[in-house]
């Protein structure tokens, strides 16, 4: 099997791949939802991140715990905890998000029934000297929290070790990402979702070796492709757990050559200091990158982020992908319309769950999207 086909394998059956950890390896695995999840401290302890995304089981247990009006993923997350799917989880990591998943939180803790149990709720304002100082201590506290939890000790050389390790899986995802926007033919939009999923609940150590050789084995391909007649396309929102998505747009005559997801470039975006207090750098790592809208540096950063990306991928139009009740990223929609409507960008506003809407009806907004871009 290939690189890019163990990745895909990953991708495809992520609890197959947890629970052949679990039967094999003593390494214990830690599930969470949210991007702004210190990993390096989790790596450093001897565990596994592993992100949830949901469920594509029916959702009943779960609605006994929560509003109809939660999001999929929050309601899929919990629903595959109680029915036993997550089994292979020794307990989960929840920072602050929205108020959906820091319920969820409460709620986790009492019904899932699992071992750990950690809260890593970091600061929303991140322009501060005293957000600073408090994303610090909270870092800090979860690697305390860690430690007593997993019973180790988590060594100043082993933050060391993880932050390398994930600046290099950082590297290597932007790596693969430029190649696809310069050649997009060579690296379908499904192989990017695959790549993407499988680095979010890979052992690290193992994922930083199979990004190495997946890149040596794109760049043998050389050179940049014949251009193509399709519309480039960027993805804008949370998360997407719709590879068809990619490639019901490529049937529409377009292309996802970017995207601004933290299931995507917000994901590996920024990297981590490697000298000097480990924990701070991290730190600093999550003040500095772009925002999602859990977080603010400013009325404008994220529109002026956006625009930056439009112009420098040579993007076409613009599809926001929004989980139906996701609050935060509905609330800062109308605004990054707008900038996409001053820079004469076309969007298109796609609200999905678990399941997407009929593939005609679908296909036939993206194809008369795409028509409309030049």
């Amino acid at each position: 099997m290939d690189t890019l086909e163990n990745l895909r394998a990953v991708a495809q059956d992520p609890y197959g791949y947890a629970r052949n950890i679990q039967a094999t390896e003593s390494k214990p695995i830690l599930g969470y939802f949210c991007s702004y999840t210190p990993e390096e401290i989790i790596t450093a302890a001897g565990a596994i991140p592993f992100r949830l995304f949901g469920t594509r089981e029916d959702i009943s247990r779960a609605d006994a715990h929560l509003q109809s009006y939660c999001c999929s993923l929050v309601r899929g997350g919990l629903e595959d905890a109680l029915t036993g799917r997550l089994n292979f989880l020794k307990g989960a990591v929840f920072p602050h998000t929205c108020d959906s998943i820091q319920r969820l939180s409460d709620i986790w803790r009492l019904n899932a029934g699992m071992a750990l149990h950690f809260d890593a709720v970091l600061p929303v304002k991140l322009t501060t000297e005293s957000a600073r100082n408090y994303m610090i201590a909270v870092l800090n506290d979860f690697r305390s929290e860690l430690e007593q939890g997993l019973g180790v000790t988590i060594s100043d050389e082993a933050l060391y070790k993880a932050n390398h390790t994930c600046n290099r899986i950082r590297e290597l995802l932007g790596h693969i990402y430029a190649f696809r926007s310069q050649n997009p033919s060579q690296l379908k939009g499904s192989d990017i979702y695959y790549i993407m999923k499988a680095a979010m609940v890979m052992d690290r150590e193992v994922l930083v070796e199979q990004l190495a050789h997946l890149w040596a084995d794109l760049r043998e391909k050389g050179g940049e492709a014949p251009p193509t007649d399709r519309k480039r396309v960027l993805l804008s929102g949370g998360i997407c757990t719709l590879p068809d998505i990619y490639t019901l747009i490529e049937d529409a005559g377009g292309e996802v050559v970017w995207d601004d997801l933290c299931t995507g470039t917000r994901y590996f975006e920024g990297e981590v200091r490697e000298t000097g207090d480990p924990v701070e750098a991290i730190a600093e790592r999550y003040l500095s990158r772009m925002v999602c809208p859990a977080k603010h540096k400013g009325m404008s950063v994220r529109g002026e982020h956006l625009s930056r990306l439009v112009r420098e991928q040579q993007i076409g139009g613009v599809i926001f992908l929004f989980l139906k009740f996701c609050e935060p990223h509905g609330f800062d929609y109308p605004y990054l319309k707008a900038c996409m409507d001053r820079a004469g960008v076309p969007t298109l506003l796609l609200e999905v769950e678990e399941q997407l809407p009929a593939e005609g009806q679908l296909r036939t907004r993206f194809e008369t999207f795409i028509d409309m871009l030049e």
